[in-house]
């Protein structure tokens, strides 16, 4: 039997895995990074909390996640043509004791069966328009391009000197990455503006962390995105996770299988809510995994983690992905 790391790299090279990547099973995400431990995000039910940015979050209960705070009183950048005013990205010079506290965890973990997996959230995306809101980020690609494309720059040099501070010190070997690029439906962005505007900055990002012996590049957008895959090839992106049923996974396998992997397929807003059932996550694993297939798939609901919103769906969508390994392996 192979390890949860020899049967991923089956998956995603086109080879012979014994059995299905069990949704987030061959990362171990690392909880004590230094990022991790020193900024601030709201627990589950937790509202107006301040990161290191200045960006206010909070987390309503029987949600998926957290979200900026973008009221007046709250937006951290009410002028993205002023950006330099309001934005100071957080010093990344850390103490003995926190790295200390992350090698404790990296030493635990065994290589052989799981990747060390740094996890960085949010993305430049995604932390652009926590800081302007989102429409008022939308707004200035169009209204205040230069100023845009200065920002974007300055949050893909910070990205790179926290890659190699802790490539060095840490050795990951597996990169979690965050940066939703559209909604259920569409890309925010027309192919032509995102790469204008964000595809030299990911390669640099992921290039860097590649030449630093990351061997898996992993980015999540729980989204429409099928459109940007020619991009997130060139980027670096190994495996796209998050991705949605309303994406043609099936054609897109056909086409960029060998090229990059799809996780996702299982819409976790149609298991994971209040009233979800056992048949209901048994029908949504069964499709997905007769629909998609063994190869360069890995059934997984598309939530940026591995939990649930609502108790027992990660476990019990899990437990059915080991049904289906059983019938089509």
């Amino acid at each position: 039997m192979l390890t949860k790391r020899q049967n991923l790299i089956e998956t995603i090279s086109g080879g012979k895995p014994d059995r299905y990547v069990n949704q987030f099973e061959f990362m171990h995400i690392l909880n004590c990074d230094p990022l991790s431990l020193t900024d601030s995000w709201p627990a589950y039910g937790e509202e107006n909390v301040v990161d290191l940015w200045g960006v206010t979050r909070s987390y309503p209960e029987n949600t998926p996640g957290p979200f900026p705070v973008d009221t007046p009183d709250r937006l951290l950048c009410p002028d993205v043509a002023r950006w330099k005013e309001y934005i100071k990205a957080p010093k990344l010079t850390f103490s003995e004791d926190i790295w200390e506290q992350s090698l404790r965890e990296v030493e635990e973990i065994n290589r052989e069966e799981e990747f060390v997996t740094l996890f960085m959230a949010p993305g430049l995306f995604e932390r652009m328009h926590s800081f302007l809101s989102m429409e008022n980020a939308l707004m200035a690609f169009y209204e205040e391009p230069e100023a845009v494309k200065e920002l974007i720059r300055y949050l893909e040099d910070w990205e790179i000197q926290y890659a190699e501070k802790v490539c060095e010190k840490l050795h990951p070997d597996c990169l979690y990455h965050h940066d939703d690029w559209g909604s259920q439906i569409s890309t925010f962005l027309s192919p032509a503006m995102f790469e204008e505007f964000f595809l030299e900055s990911y390669k640099r990002i992921y290039s860097c962390f590649k030449s630093n012996g990351v061997e898996v590049i992993v980015h999540h957008s729980d989204s429409y995105a099928e459109t940007l895959v020619p991009d997130m090839i060139e980027m670096g992106i190994d495996i796209w996770q998050g991705v949605m049923s309303t994406n043609h996974i099936s054609e897109m396998i056909q086409k960029y299988g060998g090229k990059i992997t799809f996780m996702g397929g299982i819409n976790s807003a149609s298991v994971d809510h209040p009233g979800w059932t056992k048949k209901e996550v048994r029908d949504a694993v069964e499709k997905a995994c007769r629909e998609y297939g063994i190869r360069y798939y890995i059934p997984n609901t598309t939530m940026g983690g591995n939990y649930s919103t609502f108790p027992g769906v990660y476990e019990e969508v899990s437990e059915e992905i080991r049904r289906m390994s059983t019938l089509l392996f």
